[in-house]
């Protein structure tokens, strides 16, 4: 007789049963089941305690028992292998629900980026900043440092960013020294998928002049972004 299916079995009917009751438990505890509510994490963690404790059991009653054939080694063997994946399948679904309590993401795609500006606005981009800022990190673009012409004569420049963390609140940042500041809002999903066309141009979200004057309506439709994710 396999010692371990039996014990096995009732583990994991014995998990089924109060599952619920703790998931309940913990939302009354203040857990939210929203990437910082930390449900996840928790019940990963339980499931990991629970995995453990039936592994030290059914450890605990193979190695006092009595003689084992080889069969009995053999089954014991492949419900040693099962247990393994079970904890192996714990360890990586603890490290996804750490990964989605902290907002990280895994994949940590890029966005590429080109942003019109009006013409003669720029001749270089060496002193060019663009910075990404999300509501859990900001980050400097990679600009290149050639810029490229549009059709209709205005200078476009290009570059990438990663996007290290699962959010929707990602704002572009242009600063040209001396000019003005603009914003552009990314209108991506929290985990974007790959996108290997540029998208339609938006126009800038926000335009601050340096000297505090107002921003006429063609500066303002002159400064467009659009995107793709990598």
């Amino acid at each position: 007789m396999n010692i371990t299916s039996p014990i096995l079995t009732g583990a994991g009917r014995a998990a089924e049963l109060p599952g619920y009751s703790v998931s309940s438990l913990l939302h009354a505890a203040g857990f939210s089941d929203g990437p910082d509510g930390g449900l996840g994490i928790v019940m990963s963690a339980l499931a990991g305690i629970a995995a453990a404790l039936a592994v030290a059991i059914v450890l605990s009653v193979y190695f006092r028992s009595g003689h084992r054939s080889r069969h009995d080694l053999i089954k014991h063997g492949l419900a040693a292998s099962a247990v393994l994946v079970l904890l192996a399948f714990v360890v990586s679904d603890m490290r996804h629900a750490a990964q989605a309590y902290l907002g990280l993401n895994p994949a940590k795609p890029a966005v590429e980026f080109e942003i019109r500006l009006p013409k003669a606005a720029l001749t270089t981009a060496a002193d060019i900043q663009i910075e990404l800022l999300t509501d859990r990190n900001q980050k400097l673009a990679k600009i290149q440092e050639a810029l490229a012409a549009a059709a209709d004569g205005r200078s476009i420049l290009r570059g990438t960013v990663t996007l290290d963390y699962r959010t929707t609140e990602r704002t572009m940042v242009l600063n040209l020294p001396g000019q003005l500041h603009s914003t552009f809002r990314l209108r991506l999903p929290a985990s974007p998928s790959y996108q290997p066309q540029f998208g339609p141009w938006h126009l800038a979200d926000g335009i601050v002049p340096v000297n505090g004057d107002a921003v006429k309506t063609e500066v303002h439709d002159a400064f467009a972004i659009r995107y793709r994710v990598l």
